[in-house]
């Protein structure tokens, strides 16, 4: 006979899996999902919340919820590795792509450096927020979101890691922002800064990923 854990965990899973079919592929408020599912308000809108702090949901500008980065994964890799290859190759730099996990930040690609003194980390790796460029940007820190409106990008010197410096720019569709572009290198090969040498070729191809992946998802 199955334990009232397992029959708890269960309901949280159907409950889990009738708000991510509520949402389908429009957006749609709490009150909206709790309409759709027959669960309580405050019941959708917690389960929401929680499926929105892993990436299976996120949040609009609106406060609606929708599908979330875990479901557009596949268009951001597909969009992101032609325009992080040509980055990498104007640049000489390493360039990655990252996306929020709650409260974290997660390398979803990396295309490497060529140069042997290089600023690497693989895919999968997990950073906790705001550390570095892509942190502050993904937190949505209130300064950086003011470096951002004055710049179009957001950089990070020596601050997570002495000598290695960074420049982020968003990846921005409708529903805000979804991911952050990276550039990371060794400040023994910048010029002015981070920003000011790159930040330019980052926002291009951060713009670049954004408009291949609204095409396909």
């Amino acid at each position: 006979m199955p334990s009232s854990d397992t029959n708890g965990t269960n309901r949280t899973l159907e409950r889990a899996a009738a708000i991510l079919d509520a949402v389908g592929r429009s957006s749609a408020s709490a009150s909206e999902l709790s309409r759709r599912t027959g669960l309580s308000l405050s019941t959708a809108h917690r389960l929401a919340l929680q499926l929105a702090d892993y990436g299976f949901l996120r949040r609009t500008e609106g406060g609606a919820f929708r599908l979330g980065d875990r479901f557009v994964r596949s268009a951001l890799e597909n969009a992101g590795i032609p325009a992080l290859n040509d980055l990498r190759d104007q640049t000489g730099e390493t360039a990655q792509l990252w996306v929020r996990r709650g409260d974290d930040r997660v390398c979803l690609l990396s295309v490497d450096s060529r140069h042997e003194l290089r600023a690497t980390l693989p895919p999968g790796s997990r950073l906790p927020l705001p550390q570095g460029s892509s942190g502050r940007l993904l937190a949505a820190e209130e300064d950086a979101l003011a470096e951002l409106a004055a710049r179009g990008w957001i950089e990070s010197i020596g601050s997570r890691t002495p000598g290695l410096g960074s420049v982020s720019a968003p990846v921005r569709t409708d529903d805000g922002i979804i991911a952050a572009v990276c550039l990371a290198m060794p400040l023994a090969r910048v010029s002015e800064t981070p920003g000011k040498d790159h930040g330019n070729l980052v926002v291009q191809a951060a713009e670049r990923i954004a408009e291949a992946a609204r095409r396909r998802t």
